[in-house]
Order: C-alpha cells, then structure tokens, then sequence
C-alpha cells in the first residue's frame, strides 16, 4: 500500500515537470538586457534626448528575422527618449556605449502590444533585438578636443585666418577610419577659421602649437550633417580627427629672428650689397631636416639684399655680425611659396635656419690696417721695392688658422710691390717700421679671390693677418734693378774687358758688377736673385745678342731713351 502510494507521486510529479517544459512562454513585464561585448573604456553613454545611431537584429523568440539594419545597408538614427522608438527601445539604448552590443528582449506591452504591426509582427509579440551602438551625440553638444601632447615650447598659437599643414586620422566614432593625410602621404593645407574647412575642423584647430596632437570630436552638425559626404561619412555621424600640426604661418607674417649667439664685439654689420659666407642649418617647423651647409663642408656664399638668395633669406641675413649666429624664421611667401621645392620642401612651408656667420666684404672695400704697436724711433718707413723681412699669423675671419710663420721658425721675406704676396698684403706692408706690430684684413679680391687656395684658403674669404715688421732693406727706386753708390768711372767699358780683347763675355761682366757690390760702389735690388738680374743686365746690353758686348753696344741707363734693368 505504502509502495503504491509513492509510485503514484514519482508519477505526478514526473507529469508537472513534463507540462513545465512544454508550457507557453510567460509575457514579460519589463525589457531583459543581456550586455554581450563591453568595450574597455566608455567615454559616454546614452542619455535620454541623445541622437544615436546604431545597427539590429530584430528576431522573434524562436529565432526567426523579422527586421535587420545590415540588410538596408544603414545604420537606425534616432533620438532617444522622444518616442521615436518603441518604448522597449527607448529603454533599452539608455546608458549604452559606442561599440557596446546588447542582447534586448522586449514584451509586447513595451513594443507593438496587442495589435502587431501589419504582416511584419503578429499582435502579443516578444521581440529580440541584437544591437550593437556606434554612434552618440546631443543637439547640444559643440566641439570636443583632447590635446594628449604638447611641446614645451610655444610661441605661437593657430588663429583665424592662419594657413597650416597638418596630419590627420579622420575616424566614425566607433573607429572606423574614413581617411587619413598619412595614406597620402601628404600634409592637409589650409587656412583656419574663413570657411575652408568643416566648421568643427575650423573650431578644433584653434589654439594649437606646431608639434601638438589633438583629438577633435564634433557632433554632425559641425561636420558633415544629416547627408554625410555621400561617401565614406554616414548621414549623422560623429567624427574623430586625430590631428598633428607641423607648420603654421599667417599671409600677413614677415620674417622673425632670434639671436642664438652675439659676439662680444662688432665693429661693422652686413648691409646690401655685402658678399657673406654662412654655414646654415635648414629645418621644416616640425624639426624635419631638408639641408645643411655642413653636410658639404663648405660654407654658403652669396651677396645679400641682391635677389640671389629667398626673400626672407635676404632680409634675414642683413644687420649682422661675423661670428653671430641667428635663427631665421621665414613664411612661405617669402621662401618656396605654395609650390615648394618640389622634393625636400613641400609647397606652403615655414622654413627654419639657423646660421652662424663666417665672414662678409663689400666689393668696394680696401684694406683694413690696425696697428697695435709702434716703436718709439719710428723713422724709417716701407715702401714700394723695399725687401721686407716680418713674422706673421693668418686667420679667417671666425678665427679659423690658415696660417704662421712662427710655426716655420723664420720670417717671410718679399720685395713691396713685386707681386710676391697678394696685392691686400702688399698694401697692408706699407709704411711700416721696424718692430711694428699691425692687424691687417684684406677682403677676398685683394686677396685669393672666389677661387681662394684648394685646401687652405676657402673661396671668397676674407683674410685676417697679425703681423710684426722684423727687418727691412731699403730698396732702388722704381724701375732700376742694380744703382750706383758713387761716381761711375768714365772708362767703364775698359775696366770690364779684362783681356782686352775689345768686347765683354759674361763672365767679365758678372765678375765687374759683384765686385761693385762688394766694394759698396754699387747696389743690386735686395730680395731678388742677384744672378738672374745681372744676366738680365748682360742681355740688355748685348744688343744683337751674340753672347758679348761690344763698345758700341754698351750704353749707360741714362743715355737710354727707354727703361731697362741694365746699367
């Protein structure tokens, strides 16, 4: 009996359990939400009076479609909270994030109740949507900028009416990349703030240091609107620029200089018409490197204020100093313009160089003369033809050693007006006295010229030479390679033909004119060599050139109608 009994309940309650599992399903009260993918940051969430946009899947209980987005190939927009939507909706999109997808299933009271919705959803239905947002925005909402760098210098802003370059990751908000300056490779160039751009991009650039990186979001409404671009950009989207400014300049902008070095004396400034030699680092505003005089080992050479060289080079390099080194900020307009150089300078840049000045001239310079020391007994003063004996260093203008005769150990020795040294130096040797110490700067075309020494002296230098006067001989007057100290002796041809043989062979000759020398009854022109001026002297008088003089031949200066290094 007792058997029986439990046998009979194992049996209900197996049939209660086999109903259960078979019943109808139970109307739901309120929307279920099952969150399936979260992303890992969510910088906003849905609120109600928020427009939104989103894709959905929209299925019945047992799994079958009755409505999908992906299938229309757009996205659902629509505001939130303003009964645009079913109320299941409505409820169900609040506190969503972009990228977040949810699982929503809504009774018929929170959906199309009792009534359905035409063939599409039969009255009393439960509805499951598959949602997944990528998009929010507010009416109210106006540009949102998130400066994640910034350099820390800057000394300027963008304003309205600048013209920048700049790069750009242009993104939907959920990520999806719509363009980007890097795939091309090239820089966006523009004017800010008159029209050119969309009026968020106008706004957001606002403020910026070249160097900064952005992120700008603006709602549609300050991008593309309600029809997108027809493109890429969806009807109503959110957009995300991730920016990076590289140049900025305004039309109106002349070049700026900063001085990075002063020397402590400056006794003369560059001016139109100058010749300069600079070395010159060049930079793009963003640090990039496009050229370097020193990279060439060698300086850059021009006139200023002439038209060789960019306007805002020319400008630039006016006013200063040997020895200074300046930062020369220069607007494209000034510089390579809209076009650029069409490799290493792109078309609308700012060009940054930062120089160091090596030495300048003007063509109409003379030499520079500074004595720094003079003897007490300073009588006897250098001329044209006196042999000179002087110590000396040599320099260019930034310093640079070319030169010492202190390194040698003796003198350089050389005959003024010659043509021994250069003409600047000739000049610079002039009526000096013994002991005298002098600074003398010669300009490059009293100097070595454009072409200068192939590894001494650079081309077009300027040369700066200390030099110390250590001895001087007097020399003869102009035109004359050998004189006579006393009374020429009316016989003079007799006495030179020794063997009286009645003419003089080159050796007689020679012999004769040394022992003058010797004796002090005669002078030979110091500094040259004594044997080529004596045969040179010989020739003059061997008017037929037969190897000897004849009396008839033989002839005093004097008694020549023309000059000639003879007797």
């Amino acid at each position: 009996m007792i058997c029986r009994l439990y046998l009979m309940i194992f049996l209900q309650a197996l049939l209660i359990t086999f109903v259960a599992c078979n019943a109808p399903p139970v109307p739901l009260d309120d929307i279920v939400i099952e969150k399936t993918s979260v992303p890992e940051t969510c910088v906003r969430a849905v609120q109600s009076g928020d427009f939104v946009r989103y894709h959905y899947h929209g299925t019945f209980p047992d799994g079958k479609k009755f409505d999908s987005s992906y299938d229309k190939g757009s996205t659902y927009n629509v505001y939130v909270g303003k009964r645009q939507l079913i109320e299941g909706m409505d409820k169900a999109l609040v506190g969503m994030c972009v990228n977040e997808r949810r699982l929503v299933k809504i009774p018929p009271k929170m959906a199309y109740g009792k009534d359905g919705y035409g063939d599409t959803i039969p009255p009393n239905s439960i509805l499951h949507f598959d949602v997944l947002l990528l998009d929010i925005w507010n009416p109210e909402d106006k540009v949102q900028i998130k400066t994640y760098y910034k350099p820390e210098n800057c000394g300027r802003t963008i304003e309205v009416s600048d013209f920048v370059r700049y790069h750009y990751n242009g993104t939907l908000l959920d990520g999806t990349l719509f363009d980007s300056s890097h795939n091309r490779l090239r820089t966006y160039d523009t004017y800010v703030g008159i029209g050119w751009l969309i009026a968020g991009m106008d706004q957001g650039l606002l403020g910026m240091c070249v160097g900064e990186k952005r992120i700008i979001t603006m709602p549609p409404s300050l991008g593309y609107g309600e029809n997108g671009d027809g493109s890429d950009i969806p009807g109503q989207a959110s957009l995300v620029f991730d920016v990076v400014l590289l140049d900025l300049h305004n039309p109106k902008d002349g070049i700026t200089i900063e001085k990075l070095g002063i020397p402590e004396t400056c006794q003369r400034q560059s001016k139109v018409g100058d010749f300069i030699r600079y070395h010159y680092n060049g930079t793009l505003m963003d640090g990039t490197f496009f050229d370097s005089s020193y990279s060439r080992k060698r300086t850059y050479d021009t006139y200023i204020g002439k038209g060789y060289v960019i306007a805002g080079m020319d400008e630039g390099l006016l006013g200063v100093c040997v020895g200074e080194k300046r930062r020369i900020t220069i607007p494209p307009h000034l510089a390579y313009g809209e076009e650029g150089t069409g490799t290493k300078i792109p078309g609308s840049a700012v060009l940054i160089f930062d120089i160091d000045v090596i030495d300048f001239h003007n063509p109409s310079d003379t030499v520079e003369i500074t004595t720094f020391f003079k003897p007490s007994k300073c009588d006897v003063l250098s001329k044209k033809g006196d042999f000179v004996k002087y110590h000396y260093n040599a320099t260019l203008m930034d310093g640079t050693l070319i030169d010492s005769t202190h390194s040698y150990g003796k003198t350089y020795n050389v005959v003024l007006g010659s043509g021994q040294v250069v003409l600047g130096m000739d000049m610079g040797l002039k009526d000096m006295c013994i002991g005298e110490k002098r600074t003398v700067v010669i300009p490059p075309h009293l100097g070595y010229g454009e072409r200068g020494v192939e590894g001494e002296v650079p081309g077009s230098a300027v040369l700066v030479f200390d030099i110390e006067m250590i001895d001087l001989e007097e020399g003869l007057p102009d035109g004359y390679m050998f004189i006579w100290n006393s009374d020429v002796t009316p016989d003079l041809f007799t006495e030179m033909d020794k063997n009286l043989d009645g003419h003089v062979d080159p050796v007689e000759f020679s012999n004769y004119i040394n022992h003058q020398v010797v004796t002090g009854k005669g002078k030979l022109a110091p500094g040259f060599d004594s044997g080529k001026i004596i045969d040179n002297m010989f020739s003059n008088q061997d008017r037929n050139s037969d190897g000897k003089i004849t009396a008839d031949e033989f002839k005093l200066k004097d008694e020549e109608t023309k000059e000639h290094d003879e007797l």
